[in-house]
């Protein structure tokens, strides 16, 4: 299958074609059915030979080239409206009546705050050209109406609000919120980018729309993307902010694990502030806790499921021998050699493992077992990943010294 992608450059189209292109080399197995053999990106400072070429050879054409913010409000027809008449006409010329989807807005709604929306008529104007070119040509329609759209690569102080908060954010620029109750429907660039992809075999899903909502029938004019998020904009730059502060806590402080559950706002947002995230914040310093010992260093704290640290065991060094009431860790050794010891409290067995980097083991020290690991190494240090089902609190810390092994 051949793929034309106009406005490739575009925030939705390099995410498209980024992703079409792993499928063609092979890099992206999951898209089960889809075959790519070439994708032809069209975009400002394309030819009308190059457009000729790929309208004769296309297969599947995405028509995301359009204007959203012109020099005057003219140029939302001429470019929304116009480019699309070239394109059908291209298409005409070399007798290619391969499916054409149409990236539109829900600004052509014409209802509510959008009723008097250049933008928005210059997007009917558009759907209607292409319903009419299908009935015209018998070629198979799909025209999506995107609501807010984000994600990494979104052009900041353009057309996304979200893009622009999470640029300033994490630039420590100053953001401007007018009224935090503002309602908004979200789609995240990679839904829409499956939903793109699953058109290709046929798998788009279709609707009507009633205004702004949604009627969802297999018969419709119209395509959607089922993954919306509905929000705020107070909620959306509260979770920002709180994705900074995660990112890059104050000085001192330890980074915070967000609950970020798979395919929530949450962890969208996540990850589309962190692809604005400038050079200097992706790198942070960690509070050492160094002694003749060796060292002992916090690397992330949970909100409800404690923490993890990286302990470092000089030559021959025995750290531990306490116990928790209530408390749990896991030492798993990922570099040196290493004897870890349990022993249930009151009693004189002892558990003993040898562990090692060579063979990657999780050793669990239990509640009421007091515990230790020691460098079996004379002169290599000991590395040990150690997960801790609480974060530390001085004010009761639920540790007693007892070593394992009784004199």
């Amino acid at each position: 299958m051949k793929i034309l992608v106009t406005g490739a450059k575009g925030f939705v189209g390099r995410n498209l074609c980024s992703q079409l292109n792993n499928i063609k080399e092979g890099k992206a197995l999951w898209y089960k059915g889809v075959q790519i053999d070439d994708v032809f990106e069209y975009d400002l400072g394309s030819t009308q030979e190059e457009l000729d070429h790929y309208c004769a050879e296309a297969d599947f054409v995405f028509n995301l080239a359009g204007v959203n913010r012109p020099q005057n409000q003219e140029e939302f027809m001429q470019g929304n409206y116009g480019f699309a008449s070239t394109l059908l006409d291209t298409l005409k010329v070399h007798k290619n009546i391969c499916p054409v989807m149409l990236s539109s807005s829900v600004q052509a709604s014409l209802t509510g705050r959008f009723g008097n929306s250049k933008y928005g008529h210059s997007k009917k104007a558009g759907e209607d050209l292409f319903l009419q070119y299908g009935q015209e040509v018998g070629a198979k329609i799909l025209i999506y109406r995107f609501p807010n759209l984000f994600g990494k690569w979104c052009r900041p102080n353009y057309n996304s609000a979200i893009a622009t908060f999470c640029n300033n954010i994490a630039n420590d620029l100053p953001i401007q919120v007018n009224d935090r109750s503002v309602e908004m429907e979200l789609l995240y660039i990679d839904d829409l980018v499956d939903e793109m992809i699953a058109a290709l075999v046929g798998k788009e899903h279709r609707c009507e729309f009633e205004g702004l909502n949604v009627i969802s029938t297999e018969e419709g004019r119209y395509c959607y993307c089922p993954i919306i998020h509905k929000t705020t904009l107070g909620e959306v730059v509260d979770i920002i902010n709180e994705c900074a502060l995660a990112v890059n806590p104050a000085e001192g402080k330890v980074q915070i694990a967000m609950a970020v559950p798979q395919g929530s706002l949450e962890y969208k947002l996540m990850t589309t502030y962190l692809s604005y995230l400038p050079q200097y914040k992706t790198v942070i310093d960690l509070k050492m806790n160094v002694d003749h010992r060796g060292s002992f260093t916090e690397l992330i704290h949970t909100l409800n499921n404690g923490q993890v640290s990286i302990n470092i065991n000089k030559p021959g060094i025995t750290k531990g021998e306490h116990w928790h009431h209530s408390k749990w860790e896991t030492f798993i050794v990922v570099a040196g050699h290493a004897l870890i010891q349990l022993r249930k409290e009151g009693t004189k067995e002892v558990w003993s493992y040898e562990v090692s980097g060579e063979k990657i083991q999780a050793v669990h020290m239990l509640p009421g077992y007091t515990h230790n690991i020691i460098n079996l190494s004379e002169t290599e240090d000991l590395v040990t990943v150690m997960y801790c089902n609480e974060v530390f609190n001085p004010n009761r810390a639920d540790t007693y010294f007892d070593p394992v092994e009784k004199k």
